[in-house]
């Protein structure tokens, strides 16, 4: 079974997010996670998720919508939907200027507590922004009780070890398809129970889709790479996944 951890069904690229779920399950998908970045997406994944059986969904502010009219009161209104497994994506961001870090810290250290509240991991978007990343994830360890993912990871060997250190797991897409990604090593020093595999969809297409735009189904190329890299048969894998996501995801029902 294949499980896409993160995608964004309701992406205006796409038309019908029936033919996706269904494109995703003759893949063999089995269940992926439709993720919000600010409260209209969100409660558009909510929908998606009780329309679709094996789809869930994951509720937030991406960190670009911190300079942006943001309220934690809408997001935490999803919060306890039997199909929500964390709050996100959430995180940094110090790529795309104008941006306030000062605002995109606070709104990341309370959507960190919001999650803690509610008993939920969290999802986390970062870009550019390791040092702050580490500081406010250790400022906040008292918060981080129910877990949290480093999605996309696309830091160093070192500060994989950090967020280690403090009980993260990492989720890898398309792009480790991609020619001198030069993710082998970081991927090699994980704990195979701390990985995920994901599409960011639809964004960052593996090879041979690179420049399309990517879909739930095309995570079956991830766990192709994966294997390779991690010198692991697909079944092996599948398995392996499947068990850090019920892990990670405990709201997730087999």
């Amino acid at each position: 079974m294949l499980i896409d951890s993160h995608s964004h069904l309701d992406d205006k690229k796409y038309g019908s997010v029936s033919e996706l779920v269904e494109r995703f399950r003759k893949a063999g998908g089995g269940v992926l996670v439709d993720i919000g970045f600010d409260a209209d997406s969100s409660f558009n994944c909510k929908r998606h998720a009780e329309e679709f059986d094996g789809v869930y969904f994951a509720a937030g502010y991406h960190p670009q919508e911190a300079d942006k009219n943001n309220d934690n009161a809408l997001i935490e209104r999803l919060l306890d939907h039997e199909k929500c497994l964390a709050v996100g994506e959430i995180g940094l961001d110090y790529h795309y200027e104008p941006f306030s870090k000062e605002r995109q810290r606070e709104l990341f250290s309370s959507q960190i507590k919001l999650a803690s509240k509610h008993g939920l991991p969290i999802i986390i978007h970062s870009r550019e922004a390791s040092a702050d990343m580490l500081a406010i994830l250790k400022e906040n360890a008292a918060y981080l009780g129910n877990g949290f993912l480093m999605h996309c990871y696309s830091e160093s060997l070192e500060q994989a070890k950090n967020y280690l250190d403090l009980g993260g797991y990492f989720a890898f897409g398309g792009a480790i398809t991609f020619k001198n990604a030069k993710k082998d090593d970081i991927i090699k020093s994980i704990p195979k129970n701390r990985l995920l595999a994901e599409t960011d969809c639809p964004y960052m297409a593996p090879v041979p889709f690179r420049g399309t735009a990517n879909e739930p189904s095309y995570v079956s190329f991830v766990y192709d790479k994966l294997c390779e890299i991690l010198s692991v048969s697909r079944e092996a894998l599948e398995e392996k996944l499947a068990e850090n996501f019920y892990a990670f995801f405990k709201k997730a029902r087999r």
